[in-house]
């Protein structure tokens, strides 16, 4: 049998530029630091039932949904999905955190925002998700939310009609540290395994979401005060009680 194949990958792998982690550089903090005087927001344990509904039928009955009631959404509720999303298994080692979806290396380059605009016991605004201590941080508190967030999504009216809608960025050198220039590929699919995982736990518990992907990149950053380099908006789905 040739080895072409073999020596071909050889000479493919040798092209490609050091990693900072084979250089021998830190590896970068899990989690952006909580901003000094931010009182974060401890959300209740997750419940250990993830609804009255099996996951075959979750599976089967998964779809977008774009249409949301006027209803408020949960602390516990709020507190599961976040916890299936990016949620932290065992915070016992800050150097090898599991969480409750794949990524690339265990290297979890991913944010969640969270643009809150009905939740029970939580102001109106834009927070950050602390997966370590499984709370949220105020980010801001911006007027006419809802108008904003949609304009930003392209005038998609949906996503400010939502009990709650999940933003997430990607931090690009917590994924480069490790893989480089191929790190790009990479946090796309990490963004596609955490919001299938948003879709099953809305299913669990009787609410919907659309996974959103068309948004003005500079504006949606800007509203969440991001750089648009280090840090940029890469996922968006609102989440709220389905009309239909």
């Amino acid at each position: 049998m040739s080895k072409k194949p073999t020596k071909d990958l050889g000479k493919w792998k040798s092209k490609i530029p050091k990693s900072d982690q084979i250089k021998g550089v830190p590896m970068p903090p899990i989690q952006k630091p909580v901003p000094k005087g931010k009182k974060i927001i401890s959300l209740p344990e997750p419940p250990k039932a993830l609804g009255k509904i099996d996951l075959k039928k979750a599976i089967t009955a998964r779809k977008s949904r774009r249409t949301f009631t006027e209803d408020s959404i949960s602390q516990e509720d709020l507190s599961l999905l976040l916890w299936m999303t990016q949620g932290i298994r065992d915070p016992s080692n800050p150097n090898r955190i599991y969480r409750n979806v794949p990524s690339a290396g265990n290297r979890h380059a991913l944010e969640t925002y969270l643009a809150i605009f009905r939740a029970d016991g939580i102001p109106k605004g834009i927070y950050r998700y602390l997966p370590i201590e499984h709370a949220l941080v105020p980010v801001s508190k911006p007027a006419k939310l809802e108008q904003r967030i949609s304009a930003a999504c392209l005038g998609q009216k949906f996503i400010g009609e939502a009990a709650v809608t999940f933003i997430w960025s990607v931090l690009r050198y917590r994924m480069e540290w490790r893989y480089g220039p191929i790190s790009i590929k990479i946090l796309a699919l990490d963004a596609g395994h955490v919001c299938q995982n948003l879709y099953l736990g809305c299913e669990s518990i009787g609410c919907g979401t659309c996974a959103i992907a068309a948004y003005d990149q500079d504006a949606m950053d800007r509203l969440l005060g991001l750089d648009g380099e280090k840090e940029f908006t890469i996922y968006i789905a609102p989440v709220g009680r389905p009309k239909e």
